[in-house]
């Protein structure tokens, strides 16, 4: 049996390098599933690093989630996801947490959301629950410009306990969201690919026709015709 400490350590460090790759998501729930029977200790890291991480890390780990439900399924485990069924409601409010300030996040936490649910790990219901509380929060968000400007940012800073994005942070998030928009546009792509080749197999197996064919086929529709006057 691994050692606790050391695996928590080795999650939590996982978890904070998370990017917008596939590949560190796939990693990471890997891991997971790896150390399943410390899987309490573990998810209790995940609702950690969501309360003290920046809004980026937040919006990975949102992301991240998706991936581990993917992978549960692969392995037969569903340990996690049960886990993340009991506390999706803290979990949300840690990556769009009230105040306005995290409202960056909330087609982030929409997108998955509705994933989970594709996926039967949540209910359609509790999805609807929780985007009201988003929509709620995100309509609080205007009426909090105000007094940011007012107090040169350090109100926003202090409701979302330090979790606000700085200039790196910003230009960080903005090349993951590219990333993420790339990937998605490979498996259009490739979808695409796929129904190609199935009309490039269609139109072969279509191309074989011969004059023999056609002059059979004018033969039969003859007979019928003969058929349909004389009968």
């Amino acid at each position: 049996m691994a050692d606790p400490f050391e695996t928590r350590l080795r999650f939590t460090s996982l978890l904070s390098s998370l990017t917008a790759s596939h590949t560190s998501h796939t990693k990471t729930a890997s891991f997971l599933l790896k150390n399943r029977d410390l899987d309490e200790d573990l998810h209790s890291c995940i609702l950690e690093t969501l309360e003290r991480s920046n809004l980026n890390t937040r919006a990975n780990i949102m992301y991240f989630l998706d991936a581990l439900a993917d992978v549960s399924a692969r392995e037969g485990y569903q340990g996690y996801m049960r886990m993340v069924q009991r506390d999706v409601a803290r979990i949300v409010d840690c990556v769009v947490p009230e105040g306005g300030g995290g409202s960056a996040n909330g087609k982030v936490v929409r997108k998955v959301l509705k994933a989970l649910e594709s996926k039967g790990i949540l209910l359609p219901d509790t999805v609807v629950e929780l985007e009201a509380v988003l929509k709620a929060r995100e309509g609080g968000a205007a009426a909090n410009v105000q007094a940011d400007v007012v107090n040169g940012g350090s109100a926003r800073a202090a409701r979302n306990g330090g979790a606000r994005l700085d200039k790196r942070g910003i230009e960080q998030r903005i090349e993951e969201d590219r990333e993420r928009h790339k990937r998605l546009r490979e498996g259009i792509w490739a979808v695409s690919g796929e129904a190609e080749d199935e009309m490039e197999r269609l139109w072969e197996e279509g191309s074989d026709i011969a004059d023999d064919d056609y002059v059979a086929s004018k033969e039969d529709r003859g007979e019928r015709g003969q058929g349909v006057q004389f009968g």
